[in-house]
This record gives C-alpha cells, structure tokens and sequence, in this order.
C-alpha cells in the first residue's frame, strides 16, 4: 500500500490536534517547486537539513566540553539528536506535528560557531561593526543563502513555519529576532523545541559535567530535584556509581517531559485555542513547565551556571576561544588574499567583515585550531 503525500497530509488532519501546524496548509517557500510525490513539506525539510555540510559539522562542535576532551561528552550534534527526540516526545503526546518539531530542532544550531558559547560571544565582538554575530541569524542565514546545494536558488528553500521556528527560536542563551512578526507567538511546535532544548542541555549537561568529575554529585544533591531523583531511586550521593548516574539523567529529562505535557495541556484547555491563528494571536507562549518544574529547572540551571560554565577549566577554554578566534579573524582581514578563493568572492559579494566572520562561524572546533596552528605557528605546513 502506497502513501503518497497527500495521503499522508490527510492524515496529519484526522489525527493531528487542529492547533497543530499542517504541512499541507503551509505557507509555502520562498522559491516555488514541486513538493515530493511521498513526502509532506515538512519532512522534505528535514532531510534537506540533514544532508547540509553545516549539520554534519556539529559533529565536531563544542557542546560544554571540547571534542578532543574525550569520546564520550555531547558535541552540538548529539545535543541536537536529543533536543530533536525530547521535542518529538513532547509533540507525539500533544498531538502536534512531529515533522515539523523535528525539522526545527535539527536546524536551530546550524549557526553555532565553534567553541560554543564563547566563540559566538567573541564573532559577536569581532563583527560588531557589521551587526555583530547571533547563531538564530546565522542559523537561518545558512538555510537561506549560505547552503549552495541547488541550482534554482540559494539556501534550502525551506518552508515558512520551519524558517519561523529558526528566528524564533528562545532559550536562557538564545534570543529570538524581533524582526520576524514580533507581535505574534510562534507555532506550538517551535515553542515544544524552545522548551526540549533547555530541559535536553540541563539534564545532559549535568551528565556530561559528573562524567568529567567538574561537579561533585555531594555539591549538587543540593539542588532540590536532584536530592529528590536521589531519594526516591535510593541512591547514595558518596557511594555513587555510573549506572546510577544514567539513572539519574534518565528520570530527571523524563520528569521534565511529563512536566511540559500536562502543564502545556492544562494551558491549552484553559485559553481555548483551536487553531494555529489562535495559537500564534494568543498573549503569551502555551507550551511550557509548571510553575513547580519552570523553579526546579531555574534553580538546575542557576547551580550548573556557577559550578559547570563558570568552572576555572571552562574559563580557560574559553578565553583560548576568543584567542584562536580573534587572531585568525585578524589575520583575515588584514590578508584577504589568505582566505581560499570562493570565500574572497564572498568578500566581494557580501564585504569582507561578513565573509570572514561566516568562514570562522562555519569551522569546527578542530579545524579552527589546525587553522590557528597554520598560520601562526612556524614549523606548520600552510
């Protein structure tokens, strides 16, 4: 039995809740084309954001911990597959649109630098004369003009709810551009992504951080929900052994997401929308925690701030990032000729502060310091 597309957007209306994005109701892409003859919209987004050279580069950006820190830490990528998996949770329960939840998540770190963090804090500072650096912008810059994958046009050509969930994506680190309809509430699905990418980086950056022996599980029993996972899996803060941290992670994300669910629920019975207008007219976001979850993961997110980012090893790589970053940019546009030849037409093109600042924005952790290494360091081959 076949399932062409518009099978498949038949059943997105029997089944989806009549609040969620519809791909067949889309408002379309910037250039016209055919839509697939088995996909919806939605998912020809996602698989064009999965085969672009930015998402296999997240492979090899930082999360907290720098990749050749070790195998085992989260990398943007990873982090991005976990923020993708809480969202479509989120959705699948809700009765939103998993294709579109997807597709967002997969795409709302395109434009993360390298080195986290303190690369987009040092590109923001070295193009502050030309609008300074944000990763939401850049993120929808690659998939409007940077990716060159197809004849017809620049960029993915992606839909307009998935290009919305991009510039609107909002977190404690990410801001959202007051450009894009400021005086409207994004889809119910890009507000579920903005929620899994900060219930996803406590939970797994907490991991990542007793992985690494940065935080003492004794110093953060402190913190009132994980003394509480603690008790209630009846394990001992100084006897604490790995399956026991898995353990951990596992019920505190779980917690989070049953959370958003019935809160997220409560809200939507209580403001009576019953459609994507109503969701977008609505005076606030309706995806969101309880009261009592939006306190244990503010309180979370306050103790890995003090004792994880602010950890004296974290200071140091990120002042190394603002280093590397710094000297390179420098280099740049001191010697354009430098730069390889496609990225002196973007100079052109573009001018040569935005040109270097995308290069740098697209290195990996690894290559921004085999560059360093190249061009400051004698005995480097060039």
């Amino acid at each position: 039995m076949l399932f062409p597309r518009e099978r498949l957007e038949e059943r997105e209306r029997e089944t989806l809740a009549p609040y969620a994005a519809m791909a067949g109701a889309s408002r379309g892409r910037m250039h016209d084309e055919n839509e697939s003859d088995y996909r919806t919209a939605f998912q020809k987004d996602r698989d064009r954001v999965v085969h672009t050279t930015a998402f296999r580069r997240l492979e090899y950006k930082t999360q907290v911990f720098v990749n050749d820190e070790g195998d085992h830490y989260r990398t943007r990528l990873t982090h991005t597959l976990e923020v993708a998996q809480v969202a479509k949770a989120v959705c699948r329960a809700l009765g939103l649109n998993e294709d579109l939840a997807e597709t967002i998540a997969l795409a709302h770190d395109l434009g993360h630098p390298p080195f986290g963090h303190a690369g987009e804090s040092a590109l923001d500072g070295l193009a502050a004369k030309d609008g300074g650096f944000d990763h939401n912008k850049q993120s929808l810059r690659i998939v409007t003009e940077l990716e060159q994958r197809y004849p017809d046009f620049a960029g993915l050509n992606l839909t307009w709810e998935t290009r919305e969930g991009i510039m609107k994506h909002e977190s404690e680190y990410d801001v959202p551009d007051a450009s894009w309809e400021p005086d409207k509430r994004p889809s119910l699905e890009a507000q579920v992504v903005n929620l899994a990418d900060e219930m996803a980086y406590n939970a797994h950056d907490l991991d990542d951080g007793l992985r690494a022996g940065l935080l003492d599980l004794r110093s953060v029993a402190e913190v009132p929900v994980v003394g509480e996972l603690l008790r209630m899996l009846g394990s001992d803060a100084n006897r604490f052994v790995e399956r026991q941290r898995y353990l951990l992670i596992r019920e505190l994300l779980g917690r989070s997401i049953e959370d958003v669910v019935a809160a997220t629920d409560v809200r939507l019975n209580e403001s009576g929308v019953a459609s994507q207008d109503d969701v977008r007219d609505a005076p606030g976001t309706i995806a969101s925690a309880s009261e009592r979850g939006a306190s244990e993961m503010s309180e979370l997110k306050r103790y890995l701030y003090e004792n994880l980012y602010r950890h004296h090893r974290q200071i140091r790589m990120s002042r190394k990032a603002h280093r590397i970053l710094g000297e390179i940019h420098g280099a740049y546009l001191a010697t354009p000729a430098m730069l390889p030849p496609s990225w002196q037409e973007a100079a052109e093109r573009r001018g040569l502060l935005r040109a270097v600042t995308d290069y740098l924005a697209g290195f990996t952790d690894r290559f921004a310091n085999e560059e360093y290494r190249r061009l400051f360091e004698p005995g480097s081959l060039t």
